[in-house]
């Protein structure tokens, strides 16, 4: 099994690939972020079952100090459904098949700080980049700063800007993965509290791919779409 190492403050920490023998340990670091966190809304926490299929696939991988799962990255091969986040973006039928899913992110309350998310970020487009996949996707909510800066540290784009999980406001990231971006020099700067202009702005062929504070606000930079997609 293959392995990363490196170091958070003084502690070494260890990721590898998780195993089904290491469910109890995700499910208990779950409930320990979900209490964490001041927005429950933010985090879409996931079933036993969509972790034993994320691990089925050798689609997640956790960080480990002294033996104790402190984080965890998961990917996942979503079903292909009316809902699919390919169909947010573009893709036609054909392409589904080839898209996964970045499901979800926990580090422990007491190793936030250190980066982690974004060390588990790289790992898991090292992975992807060693895969026969074609699209990564996400959806991360509207003022999540951490989540977003995340995927847009991973060159990932933003899509789609919809309602999703039950009525939940969603960005709608992806990213080709075997395919670099072109970046365009056109750029608009919208309010992100500012829903419908952004709307209109992905309906008329741009994406997003940045974001930026000014004066204690928001914004969303945009770009046009081109081809990639």
């Amino acid at each position: 099994m293959k392995e990363w190492k490196g170091k958070l403050g003084e502690k070494e920490y260890v990721v590898h690939e998780l195993t089904l023998e290491h469910l109890d340990s995700i499910l208990r670091l779950q409930h320990i972020v979900l209490r964490s966190m001041e927005d429950e809304n933010f985090l879409s926490p996931l079933t036993i079952e969509e972790f034993e299929d994320s691990i089925a696939h050798n689609l997640m991988i956790g960080a480990f100090v002294d033996n104790e799962l402190i984080a965890f990255r998961a990917l996942a091969l979503p079903p292909i459904d009316d809902h699919h986040l390919g169909y947010d973006i573009g893709l036609s039928p054909e392409q589904l098949e080839k898209v996964v899913y970045q499901e979800i992110t926990n580090v422990h309350p007491d190793y936030r700080g250190f980066g982690l998310q974004k060390k588990l970020g790289v790992i898991v487009m090292e992975l992807l980049d060693a895969s026969p996949y074609t699209h990564v996707c996400a959806t991360v909510a509207p003022f999540n700063i951490a989540s977003l800066k995340d995927k847009l540290s991973q060159g990932m784009v933003i899509g789609a800007l919809k309602k999703k999980y039950g009525g939940m406001l969603r960005y709608v990231f992806y990213k080709k993965i075997h395919v670099d971006r072109i970046s365009e020099d056109k750029l608009l700067e919208i309010p992100m509290d500012a829903i419908e202009k952004q709307q209109q702005l992905i309906a008329d062929g741009w994406i997003a791919t940045a974001i930026l504070q000014k004066e204690n606000n928001w914004y969303v930079v945009f770009e046009e779409k081109g081809t990639y997609i």
